[in-house]
């Protein structure tokens, strides 16, 4: 990137996108209804926002899965973002990629694992796994230390926890306490 570009992970209207897709995972999240089932596969959610639409040489195309499109292009797109989202959480696998502008791109993705570019090597030194992560939660924390990748947001279908990646760090919060005292629970 130039040195003219926009520093995105501090900047106002990109906080406000990853705020909007954390809201709609914790949303997915709480709304499902069947976590504490045994053998049943909740909801799966993960979004990648973006800096630079030329993501190809880190992620490959999931197969057939999309995201629709012609339901809800932009994650701004108030209620058909949700409702887009719960459908896809279920129906469909693979990374969302959603750019800085906060619009949806239809190609649902696979990340590559860190280290298949050049260059990447020294990207392991900023990840930190943790107990609990899987793997759409390990792919999301090397998906987020890439320059190009302002953050990740997850959501498990094993448990329900929505995590926020940045840097190689995480922010996540269990099924439980998602809401706070807001959640009325």
């Amino acid at each position: 990137m130039s040195s003219l570009a926009i520093e995105y992970g501090s900047h106002d209207r990109v906080q406000t996108l990853i705020d909007r897709l954390t809201f709609c995972v914790e949303h997915v999240s709480v709304e499902f209804g069947g976590w504490e089932q045994t053998h049943v596969k909740g909801p799966g959610l993960y979004f990648a926002v973006v800096a630079d639409r030329e993501y190809g040489a880190y992620a490959d195309p999931m197969g057939d899965n999309r995201w629709p499109r012609d339901r809800c292009r932009s994650a701004f797109d108030e209620d058909a973002f949700i409702e887009t989202a719960e459908t896809v959480s279920v129906e469909q696998d693979g990374g969302i990629v959603v750019a800085v502008d906060g619009e949806i791109e239809a190609q649902m993705v696979r990340f590559r694992d860190l280290g298949t570019r050049s260059g990447e090597a020294d990207l392991f030194d900023d990840v930190a796994y943790e107990p609990w992560m899987g793997s759409r939660h390990m792919s999301a924390i090397e998906t987020s230390v890439r320059p190009e990748v302002v953050a990740t947001v997850t959501l498990s279908e094993e448990t329900g926890r929505v995590s926020v990646f940045r840097d190689g760090r995480a922010e996540s919060t269990i099924r439980a306490e998602i809401g706070g005292p807001w959640r009325g629970k």
